[in-house]
């Protein structure tokens, strides 16, 4: 892919700052539409709601696609709504969250079938990273997606994390910028945009923007050093988008980076010039602060070119409804250009830079994606998440650890919580086993630590296997846990499906499985190696 195949073609600006258009004379005619062309909403529901119709056919940028919108019951439902978003509004850039392994869309009741990047990077084989962009990239497609906000290129360096962990590609930065470029051009090979996030680097935070205003306490000098690079990997593999982080780096002010003019003007000199996504202006770092019409603005005055409204049925949006969030941004947008506080050559120069790149999404893919799709169509995902696993090996045998498959499995789920990103999930662990094994589930939070330790001591009486879930070593509920099924059943196994230490070691010092994440492609991994 040359730099003249991608979408980063701002339209020009003359010496004095104003966009061919532009009038001299008061506000131009097509003001609503340069306002839509760089909103970005959610909907809800899995056809076109009339408002939606309506902004589209009125020049809204495209919409992000959330679980709530896919119908996987209707296989032909999620392309249907894209043919029937892309007849409002041809141009429209259809966006969703499609990381793999935890972070999925449009398989999220059943699960990704696509390995995670913590999996991808502990495996650390770039041709098969690259494959797996390239899955994503078909099932975007096959859905009329056009832009999938992936890869994370930050660098987890913090194992508090709440946000990031399994979903980043590593803590070291040569390995996840040699990882976010691989997964950018296999993406990019079909003709889908790849959206590197979260810029200038979430990895280093103990708090989740969804929910609070996140700290990164480095130095700019630290920040160039171990999280700017990923960044420049993808901006040097020609990734087509990018997504701003709600982040405070005090070095650059207590502005969040999304509305900080510093963020956007460091991006821009490292060379990029494609599309600036805002992340979600309904998360909390926005939303409680100056609130998301008021971060529209400021997004857009800080160098942003597409604002991410957000997932109208997040807790916290409860009682307003998708065509109030798309408003709000909408009126604030509108309101500030015609008070003249936000410029219409600011307007015109971020919804150039969105249909520069939409023009780029509708060609086909290249010859590369075609010449591979092959060799693609026989990898076993499964196969690739479990030699990604780390084994560390306490009294229990992995291997032929199910074998009895007349045996009860018992599993205790330990799980605290779920990550926002990824949002509430099915047990794919259980379903994973219920091919094959009768399976009783028990909730550790929901169960009397003496009841549940008399349950575990009968069952390792009887020789049944017992399986324990953690997704946080470091949290003490889950080591708490731990430690009891390690006491009453001490031939369990344990599933980390969480962040690994750097050498595998056994958790509670039960024979343990780290997985790097939690999806329906890892727990068939894991399922495998215990059957084996």
């Amino acid at each position: 892919m040359t730099s003249s195949d991608l979408p980063h073609s701002p339209a020009p600006v003359s010496s004095s700052g104003a966009l061919a258009g532009d009038s001299a004379e008061g506000l131009p005619a097509d003001l609503p539409r340069l306002v839509n062309s760089v909103i970005w909403p959610g909907f809800v529901g899995t056809t076109v709601p009339a408002w939606l119709d309506g902004a589209l056919r009125n020049g809204l940028a495209g919409v992000v696609y959330f679980a709530h919108n896919i119908d996987p019951s209707v296989p032909e439902q999620v392309g249907a709504l894209s043919t029937a978003i892309r007849t409002a509004n041809p141009a429209a850039v259809v966006g969703v969250d499609e990381e793999g392994g935890n972070v999925t869309r449009l398989q999220a009741r059943d699960g990704s079938t696509i390995p995670g990047a913590a999996a991808l990077g502990a495996l650390d084989e770039l041709t098969t990273t690259a494959a797996a962009g390239r899955a994503i990239g078909r099932l975007c497609r096959a859905a009329g997606v056009n832009l999938t906000i992936a890869p994370v290129a930050d660098v987890n360096t913090n194992p508090l994390n709440p946000v990031i962990g399994v979903r980043a590609f590593g803590s070291s930065t040569a390995l996840v910028s040699a990882h976010t470029a691989a997964a950018v051009s296999g993406i990019q090979e079909l003709r889908v945009g790849a959206c590197a996030k979260h810029f200038p680097g979430h990895g280093d935070t103990v708090t989740d923007s969804h929910m609070d205003v996140a700290r990164v306490e480095l130095t700019m000098a630290q920040m160039r050093e171990h999280h700017l690079p990923p960044f420049q990997a993808a901006i040097d593999a020609g990734v087509a988008s990018m997504m701003s982080a709600h982040i405070i780096i005090p070095e650059l002010g207590e502005t969040p980076a999304t509305l900080n003019p510093q963020v956007g003007t460091l991006l821009r000199e490292m060379g990029y010039e494609g599309l600036l996504i805002t992340d979600a202006l309904d998360m909390a770092a926005v939303r409680a602060t100056v609130g998301p019409g008021e971060g529209a603005v400021l997004a857009l005055l800080a160098g942003s070119d597409l604002l991410c409204v957000g997932n109208p049925l997040n807790a916290y949006t409860t009682g307003r409804d998708d065509e109030a969030c798309y408003t709000e941004v909408y009126d604030a947008v509108y309101d500030a250009v015609s008070s003249g506080r936000l410029p219409v050559s600011v307007l015109r120069q971020a919804g150039a830079r969105v249909a520069t790149f939409a023009q780029w999404s509708q060609g086909a893919p290249t010859a590369a994606a075609d010449s591979s799709a092959e060799a693609d169509a026989v990898i076993d995902w499964v196969d690739v998440a479990a030699r990604a696993c780390k084994i560390a090996q306490g009294a229990a045998a992995v291997s032929g650890y199910l074998a009895d498959l007349d045996a009860v499995v018992t599993l205790v789920d330990a799980r605290t919580g779920h990550n926002m990103a990824a949002g509430p999930t099915e047990n794919f662990l259980a379903t994973a086993l219920l091919d094959e094994h009768q399976v009783s589930t028990l909730g550790a939070a929901s169960l009397p630590a003496p009841e549940l330790s008399e349950l575990l001591g009968a069952d390792s009486s009887q020789g049944e296997p017992i399986i324990v879930i953690v997704d946080s070593l470091l949290s003490p509920e889950q080591q708490a846990t731990l430690a009891l099924v390690a006491q009453a059943a001490p031939n369990a196994v344990c599933i980390n499906a969480g962040l690994a230490p750097e050498a595998a070691s056994t958790a509670g010092g039960l024979t343990t499985i780290h997985c790097h994440g939690f999806s329906r492609v890892g727990a068939e991994a894991v399922v495998r190696l215990l059957q084996a």
